[in-house]
């Protein structure tokens, strides 16, 4: 098996890019976002107090960013047979941990942009109370 040439190569770089924006939304929203807040504190509750190792670890996997991303690559993987460099099983690997690392990128970058709004958000909403008093 030979590496992708040419523009094959630049089409498999712009896949592995694009594909890894929804891994890395799906993660990110099952991970953290408040509409699957119920079931995420139920698998949190579960990942620390259930009795046996494996349960906790179970659980765990959907409390996790980097641990559920492994989870949804896997399924886009098999929904879109997306593989990188080689056309056999080893392209499938080498895809499977380059897109968990971009969609990790991805969601570090989100989480650093969301802490930096909220940050500048609160240190406005202090000003501003600040000028009030004044």
């Amino acid at each position: 098996m030979n590496p992708p040439a040419g523009s094959q190569w630049l089409l498999q770089l712009v896949w592995l890019v694009v594909l890894a924006v929804p891994i890395a939304c799906v993660a990110w929203t099952v991970t953290h976002e408040e509409i699957f807040r119920e079931p995420r504190d139920y698998c949190v509750e579960r990942s620390r107090h259930a009795p046996r190792l494996l349960t906790r670890k179970f659980f765990y996997l959907f409390t996790c960013e980097y641990c559920f991303s492994h989870y949804v690559t896997a399924f886009f993987l098999f929904l879109t047979r997306y593989r990188l460099l080689l056309d056999d099983w080893r392209g499938y690997v080498i895809s499977f941990f380059a897109l968990v690392a971009v969609a990790n990128i991805y969601m570090s970058s989100f989480g650093r942009l969301r802490q930096e709004v909220k940050s500048e958000k609160l240190e406005a909403e202090t000003k501003e109370k600040v000028l009030e008093k004044l």
